[in-house]
């Protein structure tokens, strides 16, 4: 026991810090915490999408709970994005089981994957306010009925391969894009949302990659043990402190990682 805390405390620290973030922003738990396991700790590109997985099919179940609680999901959405999603990641990991182990090659694309959807997580932070003023602007643009439906199954396996490949995408990019297509949901309803259909996302995704042999356990363990209680922190913080301030943070720092995991 003494030599596994020996071992995992710059995990657990580094679980900590991305988990005050998350706590703060809402956003930013995947897009930080797989480049910063490749970059700073050298793990593989794939382990680290693999164990950043299940860490977040854990967390973001204990925050689907509390917004189940809050009333907060809307699960008719979370169905449409479900069965476009959950099909992308079964697909791309028959795929990956396909082309069998990755060379160097196959780690530099998760690695350039992680890095586009890092900085995608960061414009669409950006330009998330502009996107909805525009909708705002053109309500005969919005879709409506089966359309709508279909768009939302479209945008759910545009985040399943995203999500499956590079362990991001399910946050700010798919609040995003709900949001663009639902203009009228509360923020929390947003979250709520959000967080619900990104748990299966990551729990079967999390298991594929389990299959093919890419979660480190012990890192796994290590992570958990410092955001869960931080994430918790961070929210509190989220009361008192400036929203702009903590999102420019986020957003500077998805950007500087982004270019470097692309570099």
């Amino acid at each position: 026991m003494e030599q596994f805390l020996l071992l995992a405390w710059p995990y657990t620290l580094t679980g900590a810090l991305v988990g005050l973030l998350v706590g703060l922003t809402g956003v930013g738990g995947g897009s930080l915490m797989t480049p910063l396991l490749t970059l700073l700790f050298s793990v593989p590109p794939s382990v680290a999408v693999g164990t950043d997985l299940a860490f977040a099919s854990i967390t973001k179940g204990f925050g689907t709970v509390a917004h189940r609680f809050h009333g907060n999901v809307r699960w008719d959405i979370v169905t449409y994005l479900c069965l476009g999603s959950i099909s992308a990641s079964l697909l791309s990991l028959l795929l990956m089981k396909i082309l069998g182990e990755m060379g160097e090659v196959g780690h530099q694309f998760i690695r350039v994957s992680i890095g586009v959807s890092v900085l995608l997580t960061a414009l669409s932070l950006v330009f998330r306010k502009r996107m909805l003023l525009l909708v705002d602007a053109h309500p005969r643009y919005q879709l409506h009925g089966s359309p709508l439906k279909w768009a939302t199954i479209i945008v759910g396996c545009v985040t399943g391969v995203l999500v499956t490949v590079s362990s991001i995408g399910a946050g700010a990019i798919g609040a995003t894009l709900i949001l663009v297509l639902y203009p009228r949901l509360q923020p929390a309803q947003v979250a709520g949302t959000d967080v619900a259909y990104a748990v299966p996302l990551t729990a079967i995704a999390g298991l594929g990659h389990w299959w093919l042999g890419n979660v480190h356990f012990d890192l796994l363990v290590g992570l958990l043990a410092g955001s869960i209680p931080s994430i918790w922190l961070g929210a509190h913080l989220a009361k008192h402190l400036p929203e702009r301030a903590t999102r420019f943070t986020l957003i500077t720092t998805l950007t500087l990682v982004g270019i470097k995991m692309v570099a």
